[in-house]
């Protein structure tokens, strides 16, 4: 009985070990087999959507505003922030970039600072087709100075400064940071301006400007609409958003207001914190009536809903807001009952920052790569050359909210010229325009090189 059991015992043994060998020998299989498997059949994998042209390839410069005028000229800026930055504004021509409105003006004169550009974060050209540079008067994220804020003008049939709006120390406070602005000029003598301040420690708010005498005050000072998200993380890349430093240490990215639009009938200004997911609308009419409380402009405000993680807004004639989706490299339009659609997912559109609805039926964006830079990867700039400004087909109309007088009636004045922050004089008003397409666009600046439309 004892033999009959030893040898049952070492047949077990053997089966084991042959069980062990076949295991060893089919896993060896699968991790030779795999690549040639996944070779022959090849996965699914993301659908890329959007059929997107490149504009404009910036091989130094990190941009962040786009602006594209009626008569189809392209401004960009770059704020100075992580890099050396010769110009804070260009005009793109050709394959150049030309310092705009002149090379004297983009030189920082800290000393005399309501004169010169310091830092632009946005680019914007009104209904009138006039640009507007909307300087944070804060290089490097430092504190403001008085007369750094500010608002200017410029006439881009003279490439000339016509108005400069310095905002005061209690509207533009040392923690401020001035990111984008939309324009209503239907309103008062010459219109309003309504301008986002997203800075990092707060508060933040709404500021509103009247272009006729320039005067300017904050709105939603410090509202929870306005203001980051506590311990806010998104993740960009499959990655955390977080300030990193060298050592490791962590922070949450605290960034308030910053992307804004209006209505297409002007009722409404919509705006989002950057570190937050809801978007929210605020009443214009209580925003202009500097005679109502805070609470009182409060109970106008109005949560929207979830949007995802967004830099940029922009609308259109049919009351849509088109919202940068940072998480997914994608971009969305938002219908006026809320539902959405995906216009732009791309793998290629690293941190999509400011949008632009021209009226040539295009949206144009810029792709920095913001959430690469030093600052939130332990010290290690991961940017990779080029940044990119790209444009898609959606065959929408800007909101320009126009003065249904005439230019000249008492009732709407346009901004009469005032004295330039720079030297107006200097502008090189000869600079021979590109050859344009039909579209009147210039001919050497469109590339179409990206097309995902039909990605399997």
């Amino acid at each position: 009985m004892r033999g009959i059991t030893r040898g049952v015992s070492r047949g077990l043994r053997r089966l084991n070990r042959l069980r062990s060998w076949i295991l060893l020998a089919a896993a060896a299989a699968v991790v030779v087999l795999a690549p040639q498997a996944i070779a022959q059949d090849r996965l699914p994998t993301e659908r890329f959507v959007g059929s997107l042209e490149l504009v404009y390839r910036f091989e130094r410069n990190m941009p962040t505003g786009v602006a594209v005028s009626q008569g189809r000229r392209v401004f960009v800026n770059f704020p100075r922030w992580g890099d050396i930055v010769p110009y804070t504004v260009a005009e793109i021509r050709g394959d150049d970039l030309v310092p705009f409105p002149n090379a004297a003006l983009n030189e920082p004169a800290p000393e005399a600072p309501e004169r010169t550009l310091l830092s632009v974060q946005s680019v914007v050209v009104d209904p009138l087709d006039r640009l507007w540079l909307l300087d944070t008067g804060s290089i490097e994220f430092q504190p403001t100075s008085p007369g750094g804020p500010k608002l200017i003008c410029v006439d881009l049939t003279t490439n000339e400064i016509l108005q400069t709006i310095v905002f005061p120390p209690e509207v533009a406070l040392p923690t401020t940071y001035l990111n984008d602005v939309r324009f209503d000029l239907r309103r008062g003598r010459a219109g309003l301006a309504f301008v986002t301040d997203s800075s990092l420690s707060g508060p933040n708010a709404i500021i509103v400007v009247d272009l006729a005498t320039g005067r300017s005050w904050r709105r939603l000072n410090d509202h929870p609409s306005t203001k980051a998200i506590p311990d806010f993380l998104a993740f960009v890349e499959a990655q955390p958003f977080q300030n990193r430093s060298p050592e490791g240490e962590t922070s949450s990215v605290s960034i308030g207001a910053d992307g804004i639009a209006i209505s297409a009938d002007g009722e409404r200004l919509f705006y989002s914190p950057l570190s937050s997911r809801r978007l929210y609308g605020v009443s214009i009419d209580a925003l202009a009536d500097e005679s109502l409380s805070a609470d009182d402009v409060a109970a106008t405000v109005e949560d929207l809903g979830p949007k995802g993680v967004a830099d940029g807004l922009e609308s259109d004639t049919q009351n849509r807001i088109y919202i940068t989706d940072l998480e997914h490299n994608a971009i969305r339009r938002r219908s006026p009952d809320g539902t959405f659609e995906t216009l732009v997912h791309d793998p290629r559109v690293l941190w999509p920052d400011t949008l632009e609805l021209a009226t040539d039926g295009y949206l144009y964006f810029t792709v920095n790569q913001l959430h690469r830079q030093a600052g939130f990867n332990g010290g290690a700039d991961l940017r990779e050359f080029p940044f990119s400004l790209l444009r898609l087909r959606v065959d929408a109309e800007p909101v320009l909210l126009r003065p249904e007088a005439a230019p000249d009636s008492p009732a709407h004045e346009a901004p009469a010229p005032r004295a330039p922050t720079g030297n107006g004089s200097e502008i090189d008003d000869a600079a021979e325009e590109p050859p344009t397409t039909s579209e009147g666009f210039p001919s050497d600046v469109i590339v179409p090189i990206i097309d995902t439309t039909d990605r399997d």
